[in-house]
């Protein structure tokens, strides 16, 4: 006996959003579109799938684990359908466009990832994001880091607490250490779990001097507010200069985001590594109460246009219009009438249905023979002849009588 396939499943991970739904997700998107536009920021598309090399350049191994790939039967050659759309507005910047001014990108689109992670419950978020090009300071991380919150706002997110990180202190002291390869990838992802055991074991295995061992040991338990800078600057004392220019961009970018957004709870994390294979300096995330799964994230990571000819000073985030619905409370300002019309060749009814669609209202026409009437499918109004004329008028009115009009 043979099972009957059911033809509508979808793959896990892998979603559609009904009418409702890809109403709100698309109002949501012209809205943070038209904010990024406010800000500066141009809209460029890239392509859903691209040669394989191409679309990896410059990203570490953890894209390529999350891209599906396959060979163009055209070429021959190896495809990738894109995980991630940073990489590619950062081709744009150093291949195409080729500007000597700040550039300011946004993009949106659809990615596919073979692996759920912590950024969206699913395997196919619909990402949104921006990228500020040329220009190396704080000023920039803290552009982009007060339009994620404003992006959060738009959303109707609430409760956000802030994640801020560098990935220059871990990296300036295994450069300091002179760990091999294979050792700082080893204290890297013990970090990431903060498995202090674990840490302790492999600095003793490692056979680190005192001061270094101990300042790996240390980053583990670096994290809180503000006030765990200060003392990150007495436990990483013997660091190098690299390590406290680190320390002091954190604070910085703290001190900026205390004047612009004084009501942001902002939460240090030394151990704090995301994206550590291509960032390079500050990285950070968006949480909110009640999930351990980020909304939002982003950070530094200059000098990935430099695989495509043309290095540069980059920041950004990026974000997931799924999640920002599920854990935000937007509400679009669409129409609130939806107009359901007869089916006629006559001129003024005609006029009428033309001028109320573009005043942006919606109007239906009924379809001769059709099954339901104005009410099930979801209409408010109908248009009525009254005399020679044509009007519109409530369904609750009592004189209505939708199965005739």
């Amino acid at each position: 006996m043979t099972t009957r396939r059911k033809h509508w499943l979808l793959p896990d991970g892998v979603d559609e959003l009904l009418p409702a739904d890809a109403a709100r997700v698309e109002a949501l998107r012209r809205h943070l579109l038209d904010l990024y536009a406010s800000w500066g920021y141009e809209l460029v598309i890239t392509p859903f799938i691209e040669y394989l090399d191409s679309l990896l350049t410059g990203v570490g191994r953890d894209l390529e684990h999350q891209t599906f790939k396959l060979t163009d039967p055209l070429s021959g050659r190896l495809l990738g359908i894109r995980a991630d759309i940073t990489p590619q507005v950062a081709r744009i910047d150093a291949h195409q466009l080729r500007r000597e001014t700040p550039v300011r990108l946004c993009y949106m689109g659809s990615v596919l990832r073979a692996y759920g992670d912590g950024f969206s419950a699913g395997r196919s978020p619909l990402q949104i994001g921006v990228e500020l090009y040329g220009h190396a300071g704080v000023e920039s991380d803290l552009e982009v880091l007060c339009l994620m919150m404003a992006t959060l706002e738009t959303a109707g997110v609430e409760g956000v607490f802030l994640d801020l990180g560098h990935v220059g202190i871990f990296r300036g002291l295994a450069r300091q250490a002179g760990l091999a390869p294979e050792q700082e990838r080893a204290l890297f992802e013990a970090l990431q779990r903060k498995a202090v055991p674990e840490i302790e074991s492999l600095v003793a295995e490692f056979d680190l001097p005192g001061a270094e061992g101990d300042m790996f040991k240390a980053l583990a338990g670096l994290d809180g507010r503000s006030g765990v800078l200060e003392r990150a600057g007495t436990v990483l004392a013997a660091a190098s200069d690299e390590v406290h220019r680190a320390l002091e961009y954190l604070g910085r970018v703290g001190q900026g985001l205390a004047a612009c957004r004084p009501d942001l709870v902002v939460h240090f994390d030394l151990a704090e590594l995301r994206g550590y294979q291509y960032q390079n300096g500050l990285v950070f995330a968006a949480f909110v109460p009640g999930s351990g799964r980020e909304i939002a994230r982003g950070g530094r990571y200059d000098e990935i246009g430099g695989k495509f000819g043309r290095g540069r000073p980059a920041t950004g985030f990026s974000t997931d219009l799924k999640t920002l619905m599920r854990f935000g409370d937007f509400r679009a300002d669409g129409p609130r009438e939806r107009v359901f019309a007869p089916w006629s060749g006559d001129d003024a009814l005609e006029k009428l249905v033309s001028a109320l669609r573009a005043r942006g209202i919606p109007v239906v026409r009924e379809l001769p023979g059709q099954k339901g009437e104005a009410r099930a499918q979801g209409c408010t109004h109908v248009l009525v002849k009254s005399g020679s004329r044509w009007e519109k008028r409530p369904l609750d009115e009592p004189d209505i009588d939708t199965e005739h009009n």
